[in-house]
């Protein structure tokens, strides 16, 4: 299970420092794709076996079907780490994310998330603000 936030920079090359604790649980490599609310998932290759299954059932026939699994597949790649921890993500998902330099990469259960800083202290704000609404509306969730 991943958990905590973590705040890492862009090298100069484009590469990012996963944390080690994040990498201890993964192995040697995750698969990254678009994430929701502008960030990118990263998935141990166990979990993303998973994610492909319920992919891959689907309906072809619905158009936002379609249009999700084009966009996912498309923005996602498989990356090891290097010597030092770090992964090189794609262009098309840093611009996804809008890396610049400053990441804050989270873990949420069986994904890790990676933001721009920017974008994650915008929508933690927002977050912490309807925090006892969004626990309440969990409860129709059974959470």
């Amino acid at each position: 299970m991943f958990m905590g936030e973590y705040h890492h920079n862009l090298d100069a090359k484009g590469r990012l420092i996963i944390p080690a604790k994040f990498r201890d649980q993964v192995g040697t490599k995750m698969v990254f794709t678009r994430g929701m609310e502008g960030c990118i998932f990263g998935y141990s290759e166990a979990e993303w076996d998973k994610i492909e299954a319920r992919l891959a059932n689907l309906p072809l026939t619905k158009r936002s079907a379609r249009k999700f699994t084009r966009l996912f597949y498309s923005g996602a790649m498989e990356s090891e780490f290097d010597k030092q921890g770090r992964v090189n993500l794609t262009t098309t998902l840093k611009k996804h994310a809008e890396l610049e330099k400053e990441c804050v990469i989270v873990g949420v259960y069986n994904r890790i998330e990676i933001w721009s800083q920017q974008r994650w202290e915008s929508y933690e704000a927002e977050a912490n603000e309807n925090y006892d609404d969004i626990a309440e509306d969990l409860d129709d969730m059974e959470f």
